[in-house]
């Protein structure tokens, strides 16, 4: 598996979206598969939540909505090498009270470089979905713009 992800890493250069999604049921191995990719090309995961978090926490509220983006930007640029980066732990990017799309967030993040992120939901009928139906965080997302890379 580890392979064919970096296969998959190295042929989405070719695209316009570089956006790689690791997508499984909870406890399948994506966040262990992520940091033995992240080992064997030398680049260090991202732990969104708790680098976006503490960035957020020292802002207004008012303000977080408008400085994800460029936070998110800004660690990127420290975590990546090359034109690599790996994000974890991106459930933040849900949280209502950013007022985000958080996979419009991460495809834009992949224009400027190749990104390997560990989708917190499920692939479900050829759909990305984030939380179950009814609930405030609930998203659902078809495949354009970005190579899923299911995990059984």
């Amino acid at each position: 598996m580890l392979e064919q992800l970096d296969r998959l890493a190295t042929d989405v250069v070719a695209i316009n979206s570089k956006l790689i999604l690791l997508v499984g049921a909870p406890a399948a191995g994506k966040t262990a598969l992520l940091i033995a990719f992240g080992e064997r090309v030398a680049v260090e995961p991202i732990s969104v939540g708790p680098e976006l978090g503490r960035r957020l926490a020292a802002l207004p509220q008012r303000q977080r909505h408008l400085r994800v983006n460029g936070i998110l930007r800004e660690l990127a640029d420290q975590h990546a090498v090359g034109d690599l980066v790996l994000l974890d732990n991106i459930e933040l990017l849900f949280d209502r009270t950013l007022r985000l799309d958080p996979l419009d967030l991460l495809k834009r993040h992949a224009h400027a470089r190749r990104v390997v992120a560990v989708w917190p939901g499920e692939l479900r009928d050829g759909r990305l979905v984030y939380a179950e139906m009814g609930h405030p965080e609930h998203q659902d997302y078809g495949l354009e713009g970005l190579v899923p890379f299911a995990i059984q």
